[in-house]
C-alpha cells in the first residue's frame, strides 16, 4: 500500500482532479465546482489523521455540501452563454457540441439530489448501496431518485434529438 498518498498534500495532488470532475458534474459550473471542492477539503484537513478512507469521506462531503448549498440558496442558477465553464479538452476540439450542450441542459433540469445520485451511480460507478452510504440515505431513496431522474432525462431525449439515452431493458 505504499502507492497510496500518505499526506493531505499528496492526496490532493493525486486525487484532486478526479474529485474536481465530480464536483463539476454536480454543479455544472467550473467556479462553483472549485468552491465546492475547496469547501470539502477545508472540512477534511483538520481531521485528516482520523479519516480512514479519505476519498469516500470527501465524496460524501462533496455530495452533501452540494445539496446543502442548493437547499440554502433555492435560487435560479445562471446559465453561461458561452463555453468558458466547460472543462478543458485535451486536443481542444469538441466534435459533439450539440450533444454535450443537450446533456448539460438536461442535467441542469434535475434536482441536486437527482444529479448526485446519477453522478455517483453512472460516473463514479458506485453500487446503489455505496451511493446510499455516500449520500446518507436509504437504498430505496437512491433507487427512486435514479428512476425519476432517468425518466426525466428520457422525456427530454424526446424533445432534444441530440440527447440520446439507451432504452430500459
Amino acid at each position: 500500500m505504499s502507492d497510496e498518498p500518505s499526506t493531505f498534500e499528496e492526496f490532493v495532488a493525486a486525487r484532486g482532479p478526479t474529485l474536481a470532475r465530480s464536483a463539476y458534474l454536480l454543479t455544472g459550473d467550473r467556479h462553483l465546482a472549485e468552491d465546492l471542492l475547496q469547501s470539502a477539503l477545508a472540512r477534511a484537513l483538520p481531521r485528516w489523521s482520523r479519516i480512514e478512507d479519505p476519498e469516500a469521506y470527501l465524496r460524501r462531503v462533496l455530495f452533501t455540501e452540494h445539496v446543502s448549498w442548493w437547499r440554502r440558496r433555492r435560487r435560479l442558477t445562471e446559465v453561461p452563454l458561452d463555453d468558458h465553464d466547460a472543462p478543458a479538452r485535451g486536443d481542444g476540439a469538441d466534435e459533439d457540441v450539440p450533444r454535450r450542450l443537450a446533456v448539460e441542459a438536461a442535467l441542469r433540469s434535475l434536482t441536486p439530489k437527482q444529479r448526485a445520485v446519477l453522478v455517483l451511480r453512472f460516473y463514479e460507478d458506485l453500487s446503489e448501496a455505496e451511493a446510499a452510504t455516500v449520500l446518507g440515505v436509504s437504498v430505496g431513496t437512491v433507487k427512486s431518485q435514479t428512476h425519476v431522474a432517468l425518466k426525466r432525462l428520457r422525456a427530454l431525449a424526446g424533445v432534444h434529438p441530440d440527447l440520446s439515452l439507451p432504452e430500459r431493458n
